[in-house]
């Protein structure tokens, strides 16, 4: 039984590429991403209030936004490993500066610097993990498409768990628990993802501008060019057609637009629950209250992962941002503690089928040669709109009260609802059905998607199949072992000519 036809059994597929370990040593290396804002709005908020909280985590997400895609383009270039030990290291001395400075009482430009160095340093290590499971996957679109999606819901459950258990660090232990929790697990575990045997090297489109790579082909002596050279040169072309092959479409900016406003959404209403608890006298109620949405979110992900349906993934995209819409509302109409919990609870619902559609939808719309680079800038739309509405809602709440940060998350929604809604149809090339399965790998290789017109990654594949067989017409004259075969010379000393 092939591989392809196992995979979406269950998760055993998924486990068996990389291991048990993987997804452990993963999940745990990225949940700091999620401790580190709302543990910096926690701890800040005891000291300075929740406007300058708010403030100082805006300046760790910006920063996380902004290195996101420097560290991945640098971990294409040098390979995961060495970039991964270094942006840990550097990551986990920045979280313990931060708590030393907040409570050495130093002012809120140093918290502020401190606080974007964090964010710089940030490991990235969802978008890697991505990247990694795909490699490992191969050319199986069933099994990278649950392996995907797996990893899409343990980012989703990450971020989720992480407010929560920031919360409740901060009351069973201390307000600065969580960063410091954070820069412990970030240096275990992100160095344990780090030396994992399945991590990358460089790849070969980041060595093409250096020097020329040894060929597998042994050039043999003769004054004549042998093709060893001119598959050398096709080689390096093809290196840098795949390197200039451009990123943005007008399908991912319309994706990165929905990232940032599904960011903003998550940031106001966690702004908002954390200043509702303040507002009660009970600041540390915030993480428990948060862990609403961790659950119902976490068992609507691995749901949807285990039946993802034939749906249009545009059309689950506007279903699901819609249902998120409608059930963020009721926000503006919390006033106490339980109904702050039931409302997150049930938007929860919506998020993590949201989240799955859009990063299924960027996997369809990027170009398969910069779809790290993809992924990650999809990350940092989600940390953007975080920032941005953490920005505006830590001010408001502190002036108006909790709902005003409400205001902000439902705003987001509804912004994403309309724009998901208007959007032309056909704006993602490809995006018809859902995440593969072994009827929608039957009709891949049939060259057919479930509308009837041609799959563009079928089309790919036909002119890689015939820039092959080109090659191969042009260069047949090799010896079984795969060296150029060179006829003997005439008598005359001049090569025999070629039939």
């Amino acid at each position: 039984m092939s591989r392809s036809t196992a995979a979406p059994s269950g998760f055993r597929g998924v486990f068996a590429l990389g291991g048990g370990a993987l997804p452990v040593h993963a999940f745990l290396a990225r949940l700091p991403a999620a401790l580190c804002p709302v543990g910096t709005l926690m701890l800040i908020n005891t000291r300075d209030g929740i406007g300058a909280a708010g403030a100082v985590a805006s300046a760790l997400w910006l920063g996380q936004a902004v290195g996101g895609p420097v560290i991945g383009r640098s971990a294409d270039r040098r390979g995961h490993r060495p970039v991964l030990l270094v942006a840990c290291g550097a990551n986990a001395l920045a979280l313990f500066a931060l708590v030393s400075a907040v409570l050495g009482g130093l002012p809120l430009p140093a918290l502020l610097a401190l606080a974007a160095a964090a964010g710089l340093t940030v490991p990235q290590v969802g978008p890697l993990a991505r990247a990694r499971w795909a490699r490992l996957a191969g050319e199986d679109r069933v099994l990278k498409g649950a392996a995907l999606s797996f990893d899409t819901t343990l980012d989703e459950v990450g971020f989720m768990v992480g407010p929560a258990l920031a919360g409740i660090l901060a009351v069973a232990v201390h307000p600065a628990s969580a960063l410091v929790f954070a820069g412990v697990l970030i240096l275990v575990f992100g160095t344990l993802f780090a030396l994992h045997p399945t991590a990358p090297g460089p790849t070969a489109s980041a060595r093409a501008g250096g020097a020329a790579q040894p060929s597998t082909i042994q050039p043999t002596p003769t004054p004549t060019p042998t093709p060893t050279a001119s598959a050398r040169t096709r080689t390096t072309r093809t290196m840098t057609a795949r390197a200039a092959v451009p990123l943005w479409s007008p399908g991912l900016v319309l994706l990165f637009a929905l990232a940032v406003l599904q960011g903003a959404a998550m940031s106001g209403a966690n702004t908002g629950v954390n200043a509702l608890a303040e507002a009660r006298g009970e600041p540390g109620a915030a993480g428990p209250v948060w862990a609403a949405m961790a659950v119902t979110s976490s068992v609507a992900g691995f749901a949807t992962v285990a039946r993802p349906g034939s749906t249009d993934l545009t059309v689950r995209l506007r279903r699901t941002v819609a249902l998120q819409a409608v059930l963020t509302l009721p926000l503006l109409a919390v006033s106490g503690l339980w109904e702050a919990a039931f409302a997150v609870g049930t938007v929860g619902s919506a998020v993590a089928p949201h989240l799955i559609a859009l990063f299924a939808l960027v996997e369809r719309t990027g170009p398969a040669e910069r779809m790290a680079e993809a992924m990650t800038l999809l990350g940092s739309g989600l940390i953007l709109g975080q920032a941005l509405a953490a920005a505006v809602a830590g001010p408001l709440a502190a002036a108006y009260g909790h709902r005003a940060a409400f205001a902000v998350a439902c705003g987001a929604v509804v912004t994403s609802a309309v724009v998901a809604a208007v959007a032309r149809p056909g704006w993602v090339r490809g995006a018809t059905g859902s995440a593969p399965t072994p009827a929608s790998q039957h009709d891949a290789d049939a060259g057919e998607s479930r509308t009837g017109g041609v799959d563009p990654s079928r089309t790919k594949d036909f002119a890689r199949n015939v820039t092959r067989n080109v090659t191969k017409d042009v260069t047949k004259d090799v010896t079984p072992d795969g060296t150029p075969h060179i006829p003997a010379p005439r008598a005359d000393g001049r090569p025999t000519p070629r039939r």
